[in-house]
């Protein structure tokens, strides 16, 4: 079969500009971002419709992973970081083809003067500068199926820690960034495989370096830079 060249139409912009930290779903957190489309799809035509609709599907490129190529087998942080599943029983980026697909909130459309239309959306998983290979409305009686079965994430719990951010730190993080960030820590951003509590970890974050230690199930914030 011939290759297929996929362009994308827009990039990504959010407060996450490292894969540390994010979300290893979409939907669970409420951090902001926006869809910024490129130039030659910067229409606002090409969206009339959309805002009838309260959320949307993102197809995005794994582009900070594909280089490392695919493997058969991976080890779903769900499942701790150490029992494997078939690639395709899980939502790695290392696949054949590193496309991935995110459910989120559509806010709102601006249409900003000379860049087109900015799609403004919540509880993205998705880093800085990603690209976007399209946009689709999540349309409630197809893609929603109450009945499913979820495999192994139906029986694992989803684990939240207690995050401890002292006031005098929290204060300086604009408040518009704080419910994000503070549903981003709770997530346990560490490797499902780490459990040292004597260690502290970095994660950047809207222009912050977040410095934090995880004891049993509370996460405490020790500085930001």
């Amino acid at each position: 079969m011939p290759d297929i060249t996929l362009t994308p139409i827009a990039h990504i912009r959010s407060d996450y500009s490292s894969k540390f930290g994010i979300p290893r779903q979409s939907g669970l957190t409420r951090v902001q971002a926006e869809v910024i489309f490129e130039p030659a799809f910067a229409i606002s035509e090409a969206v009339r419709g959309l805002e009838d609709f309260s959320h949307v599907w993102l197809i995005w490129h794994f582009s900070a992973s594909a280089e490392q190529g695919w493997h058969p087998t991976v080890r779903p942080p769900r499942l701790g970081g150490n029992e494997r599943v078939g690639v395709f029983a899980s939502r790695s980026p290392f696949r054949p083809n590193p496309i991935g697909l995110s459910c989120v909130q559509l806010d709102r459309i601006e249409f900003r003067d000379g860049s087109g239309p900015v799609l403004h959306v919540s509880g993205a998983d998705l880093m800085d500068g990603t690209p976007v290979l399209d946009v689709k409305p999540y349309v409630p009686y197809c893609d929603a199926r109450p009945e499913a079965a979820g495999g192994f994430t139906d029986r694992r719990a989803f684990h939240h820690l207690e995050v401890v951010f002292p006031e005098e730190l929290l204060v300086r993080i604009p408040e518009s960034k704080r419910a994000g960030l503070l549903d981003t820590l709770s997530q346990d951003p560490r490797p499902s495989y780490h459990h040292d509590p004597a260690r502290v970890y970095g994660m950047p974050y809207a222009g912050f370096d977040i410095r934090f230690q995880v004891t049993g199930d509370v996460l405490t914030v020790l500085s930001l830079q």
